[in-house]
């Protein structure tokens, strides 16, 4: 049995979809991927205070961000550290990556002390890359 394709069926563009599925498929993966790094630091509930003379740093990709919450708590990638706990944490990111950026995101009514503490560790571990998360002043 043979079977005749018309002449005009033979002419049109055929689409292939297996590319388009798995470029929709990474264009999803990027896009959840991105969504949840985002979401982990933004769930952590604090005000942030504001600059008028703040300006936008280069981030690298693996930047660490400490949060630091009101009430002395010290938060990286939703996991909650002591003094100690993230002294020993950095010194081995230090190790692993001499050149990592630290992002410190403090609450506006932290206590002085607890930002000093991060100092500090961040001192013992050789990291000098390190900057302030602040928001925007609208008044300037």
């Amino acid at each position: 049995m043979k079977f005749d394709v018309p002449e005009h069926q033979k002419l049109r563009p055929v689409i292939q979809l297996a590319p388009l599925v798995d470029i929709a498929f990474w264009a999803l993966m990027f896009f959840m991927i991105i969504a949840v790094f985002n979401q982990m630091e933004v769930q952590v509930n604090m005000t942030l205070p504001k600059s008028k003379t703040a300006v936008q740093s280069a981030q690298s990709s693996g930047r660490i961000v400490i949060n630091i919450t009101k009430d002395g708590r010290f938060i990286v990638n939703q996991k909650e550290y002591t003094g100690n706990g993230l002294g020993v944490m950095l010194a081995l990111v230090s190790k692993l990556f001499p050149n990592q950026q630290v992002i410190i995101r403090a609450d506006e009514l932290t206590y002085h002390k607890f930002v000093i503490q991060v100092l500090d560790a961040c001192s013992r571990a050789n990291l000098s890359d390190v900057s302030f998360s602040t928001l925007s002043d609208e008044n300037k």
